[in-house]
């Protein structure tokens, strides 16, 4: 069963050298309450896991211009010219991961397996320092799962035994992301009583979940 927190009492969980996996995409779904929380808090040298680098004043965005980031394992920094800088004078490391590689690296770890095969990013810069399986005939990067202490995640609704539903596509990276974490903080806009949410609708199960917070975003 999940326990209610406020979002400071979230942000004071994380500390520094955190492995934090954030949900959202372009800050779509993104827990923008705790985010907000931990920018408060102050907390520096976080290992992120993200789709994107979001925006400057949105999303993960906000944590990189308070220079709370030390390294990061994104797929796309396009939009946010802040991290671009922090990584070209060295304050931030960051690996570039494919999109569909980085979420199956992360949900290998949710589920427990060590890695997955992959053809994407053979004979680039990606394969580097990989170990490449032959199976069938066929190549393969074998990219190891993602591991992370927490992650933080964004949904709609959630009932009295932590199952969640997620609005539209704010539901992009957050179900796989609240497997992933070894606790799972999910911001939510209401909780509901159980049978408030028909189970054929539930898309992260309960048990993935160990704390909520109310979203101050409704």
């Amino acid at each position: 069963m999940y326990k209610l927190i406020t979002a400071a009492e979230a942000a004071a969980m994380i500390k520094p050298r955190s492995r934090v996996c954030i949900g959202g995409f372009l800050a779509v779904g993104a827990p923008e309450t705790v985010i907000d929380a931990i920018v408060a808090a102050g907390t520096r040298d976080l290992h992120i896991i993200v789709i994107a680098s979001d925006w400057e004043n949105r999303g993960v965005g906000k944590l990189v211009v308070n220079h709370q980031v030390g390294s990061a394992q994104v797929s796309h920094m396009g939009t946010n010219k802040e991290i671009q800088n922090q990584v070209n004078c060295g304050e931030i490391k960051v690996e570039l991961v494919p999109q569909g590689t980085l979420m199956e690296r992360v949900r290998a770890f949710g589920t427990g397996l060590g890695g997955v095969l992959t053809p994407t990013g053979l004979g680039t810069v990606v394969a580097e320092g990989k170990q490449v399986i032959n199976v069938n005939g066929r190549d393969y990067i074998l990219e190891t799962a993602i591991e992370s202490d927490f992650a933080l995640i964004r949904a709609k609704k959630a009932d009295q035994a932590g199952n969640l539903i997620y609005s539209k596509t704010a539901r992009n990276s957050n179900p796989i992301m609240a497997m992933a974490g070894k606790v799972t903080i999910a911001e939510v806009d209401e909780i509901v009583e159980l049978g408030g949410i028909d189970p054929e609708d539930v898309i992260t199960p309960g048990i993935f979940v160990n704390y909520i917070v109310l979203s101050k975003e409704k």
